[in-house]
């Protein structure tokens, strides 16, 4: 999803990453994971909130929903069905339960590769 945004003075600015989340319909944004800054990109809201309080209540919220970020890009992520074996959008591949890089097809961790409660069965 994209959405345009302007600046005060009216210098229209391209913002990417507005997401609205599935579940609460809260507006946030994936490139910096804090709840959506409209008309501000990434940085400036960063310069103008450096210990923000929305930060923390994203990083709640993830730890609530037992939200994962990459390790390599820090984009959300939140397994609903499958195994532990997550593909990110950026390439990267990890486990769910402890974020160790998966290497040809492979953990390297220990953790189990999946959980019975996350098999979807077919009616």
């Amino acid at each position: 999803t994209e959405l345009q945004g302007s600046k005060s003075g009216g210098e229209a600015i391209e913002v990417l990453g507005c997401r609205k989340c599935p579940h609460c319909g809260g507006l946030f944004c994936i490139n910096c994971k804090v709840p959506w800054h409209s008309n501000m990109s990434c940085s400036d809201f960063k310069t103008g909130n450096p210990s923000s309080s929305n930060e923390k209540k994203l990083k709640s919220l993830a730890t609530e929903n037992l939200w994962r970020q990459c390790p390599k890009c820090s984009h959300m992520v939140s397994l609903s069905v499958g195994c532990y074996h997550i593909h990110c959008r950026c390439g990267h591949e990890f486990c769910y339960t402890c974020g160790a890089e998966w290497r040809n097809k492979k953990a390297t961790c220990h953790c189990p590769i999946w959980d019975e409660r996350n098999i979807e069965y077919e009616n």
